[in-house]
C-alpha cells in the first residue's frame, strides 16, 4: 500500500486484512513520513486487534527507481502479489513540476514494480472523478479522455497518470480503478483529517454575521458538488476489490445523487444558524475578488475552489451501483450525515487545510 498513513489508506489497511486471512500488508512510506506511520499504525492496532503484526512499515518514494526501496528491503517485496496505490499530491495549488513528478512518475514507477512481478494478482488503483475536469454533462466511468479542458494541474496529472493505469490494463495488467469524488469525514463521525471541499464553505458561513451573503458562481439549482463520505469509498473499495468481476473495472466511488449546490449551502447554513441572501456573481469576478491580497484569508474560501461550485460535470456511477448491489454498501445521503461534519469540524479546530490525506 502507497499512502499510508493518509485518510483513506489508515481506514482502509484494517478493513483489508479482516477480509483476507493470513495476509500482510507492506506500507511503502516516506522517510518524512515514518514517525506519523508509526503512531497511526498502532492506533490502528490498537483499534482491530486482528491488524496486530501483520503490517510492516519500509521506506521509500514512489518516484524513485525500485520505489526508492533500499537494497535490505527489496526482499521483503518480492513476494507482493496485490498493489494498493493510493499515494498521490491532492493539492490544488500544487505546481506542475511537483504534481507530475508524483502523481505521474509514481504511477509509472508503481506500474513498473506490478509488471515485475513474478505473480501478481491485481493493481488497486485510486485515481479521481476530477479526471473529468470541465467535461461539460455527465462523466460515465469509462469515460477518460473526452477532449476536457483542465482546473489545475492536481486534474491534469491524475488524468494522465490514469491514462498509463488504462494502458498497461490494455496490455493485460489486472487492475481495478476507483475513483472517489471529494472525500468528506465519516458520515457516522464526521471524523476527518482535513478541511477542504464544501468546509471551505462551511468556514465560509461561519464568519458572516447571522444573515449571510453567498455568492452564485453558478447556477446554484443545477450544478452539483461531488463529495462523499470517507466510510462508503473504504466500504466500497473493500467490497469491490475482491470481486472478480471487478477486474477491468472503473468505479465512480460519489454520491448518486449528490446535493445541489443550494441545497449545499442551505443545509450548512440551517445548522450554522445563518440566513442566507444570494448574489449572483460569475465565476471570474469572484475568483478575481477573493484572488485579492488578504481576501482568502478573510473569508476562508481559496478562489481555486470556487470553480467546483460552479462545475458542469455530473457523474454515472452505473458500475459502482451495479456491482455493490447485494453488498449493503450504499453511499448515505448528504442530508443524513451532513451536521456530524460540521460538528466535528467546530470541535476540532487544530485540522486544518493542510492536513495530510
Amino acid at each position: 500500500m502507497t499512502g499510508f498513513p493518509g485518510f483513506l489508506g489508515s481506514a482502509l489497511l484494517g478493513r483489508l486484512l479482516a477480509r483476507r486471512d493470513g495476509v500482510r500488508a507492506i506500507c511503502l512510506v516516506q522517510p518524512r513520513h515514518h514517525a506519523e506511520a508509526r503512531r497511526r499504525l498502532a492506533q490502528v492496532e490498537a483499534d482491530q486487534p486482528h491488524v496486530a503484526g501483520r503490517v510492516e512499515l519500509v521506506e521509500g518514494d514512489i518516484t524513485a527507481a525500485d520505489l526508492g526501496v533500499a537494497a535490505i528491503s527489496r526482499d521483503t517485496l518480492a513476494e507482493v502479489t496485490e498493489v494498493w496505490h493510493l499515494a498521490a499530491v491532492y493539492d490544488l495549488t500544487v505546481p506542475e513540476s511537483v504534481a507530475h513528478r508524483v502523481n505521474v512518475g509514481g504511477t509509472a514507477r508503481v506500474l513498473d514494480f506490478c509488471r515485475s512481478r513474478r505473480r501478481f494478482d491485481r493493481l488497486q488503483y485510486v485515481s479521481t472523478c476530477y479526471v473529468s475536469g470541465r467535461h461539460a454533462g455527465t462523466f460515465a466511468e469509462d469515460d477518460l479522455d473526452t477532449g476536457q479542458e483542465f482546473r489545475n494541474h492536481y486534474e491534469s496529472t491524475k488524468f494522465e497518470a490514469e491514462k498509463l493505469v488504462r494502458r498497461a490494463m490494455a496490455d493485460g495488467l489486472p487492475v481495478t480503478i476507483y475513483r472517489p469524488g471529494i472525500v468528506v469525514g465519516d458520515s457516522g463521525t464526521g471524523a476527518t483529517q482535513k478541511y477542504d471541499g464544501p468546509y471551505f464553505l462551511a468556514s465560509f458561513l461561519r464568519r458572516q454575521p447571522p444573515l449571510a451573503v453567498v455568492p452564485a458562481v453558478g447556477d446554484a439549482d443545477t450544478v452539483r458538488f461531488c463529495l462523499v463520505p470517507r466510510d462508503f469509498v473504504v466500504d466500497a473499495m473493500d467490497a469491490l476489490s475482491v470481486l472478480d468481476r471487478s477486474v477491468g473495472r472503473t468505479y465512480a466511488l460519489t454520491d448518486p445523487r449528490p446535493p445541489t449546490i443550494r441545497e449545499l449551502v442551505t443545509t450548512f447554513a440551517r445548522h450554522l444558524h445563518k440566513r442566507v441572501v444570494w448574489v449572483p456573481l460569475p465565476l471570474g469576478p469572484a475568483r478575481g475578488l477573493v484572488s485579492l491580497p488578504g481576501v482568502e484569508r478573510l473569508l476562508g474560501i481559496p478562489a481555486d475552489s470556487l470553480d467546483y461550485f460552479a462545475s458542469p460535470t455530473t457523474y454515472d456511477t452505473a458500475h459502482t451501483s451495479a456491482d455493490l448491489a447485494g453488498t449493503g454498501v450504499a453511499c448515505p445521503a448528504f442530508g443524513s450525515y451532513a451536521d456530524r461534519l460540521l460538528d466535528y469540524m467546530v470541535e476540532h479546530p487544530e485540522i486544518d487545510a493542510a492536513a495530510m490525506i
